[in-house]
């Protein structure tokens, strides 16, 4: 079985498994999640890999990390990823990428992230539930942070954070690659 098809099969049956925890119907998630219900059942025969913004939509009316839906197995309380064990979900072909590298569910969905933005690359984000909070620190190169209509510039070795409950997204305009670490924090009762 490749990782592709692991994945597809871990997303099946965490989703079956947390859509039967949260009482949902098939419609009642799929609006919840502003995905097809289609889409949903797809999902969870393991017939399709979803988008990333798909599978953060589900995640979000779900309530829990996407790292709870793509997890292989439940681990302890002490979890050790290692580095051929995070998952990348997002890239292009100039060579961005995201990785995620470890989330958890206490006290709510909390995910850290690396990132990597080529120059000219650009990453959209929908808003994400009220309440919720993303922290970057930029290793290398300077990041255009977009938040609703503003435009921030955030320079290697600075941080920012700001409520992502607001239509947001990551661009590169400089001529390095852009390498940072996020972190998304998500409250519980969305």
């Amino acid at each position: 079985m490749t990782d592709l098809d692991q994945l597809t099969q871990s997303l099946a049956r965490n989703l079956k498994h947390w859509r039967a925890e949260r009482g949902y119907t098939l419609d009642a998630l799929a609006a919840r999640a502003g995905v097809s219900r289609g889409m949903i059942i797809q999902i969870e025969q393991a017939r399709t890999n979803p988008s990333v913004g798909t599978t953060v939509k589900i995640a979000d009316a779900l309530g829990v990390s996407i790292t709870t839906l793509l997890d292989y197995e439940q681990g302890p309380q002490v979890r050790i990823v290692a580095p051929e064990e995070t998952v990348r979900l997002w890239s292009t072909e100039a060579g961005s990428h995201t990785v995620l590298l470890v989330g958890t569910e206490a006290p709510g969905p909390f995910e850290m992230w690396d990132w990597r933005l080529m120059p000219g690359d650009r990453s959209a984000s929908d808003p994400h539930p009220p309440g919720s909070v993303e922290l970057i620190h930029v290793r290398s190169g300077t990041l255009t942070l977009e938040v609703e209509d503003e435009e921030y510039e955030v320079a290697a070795g600075a941080s920012a954070t700001f409520e992502a409950k607001v239509a947001h997204g990551y661009r590169n305009d400089g001529a390095e690659p852009v390498e940072m670490t996020m972190s998304v924090v998500i409250p519980l009762g969305r």
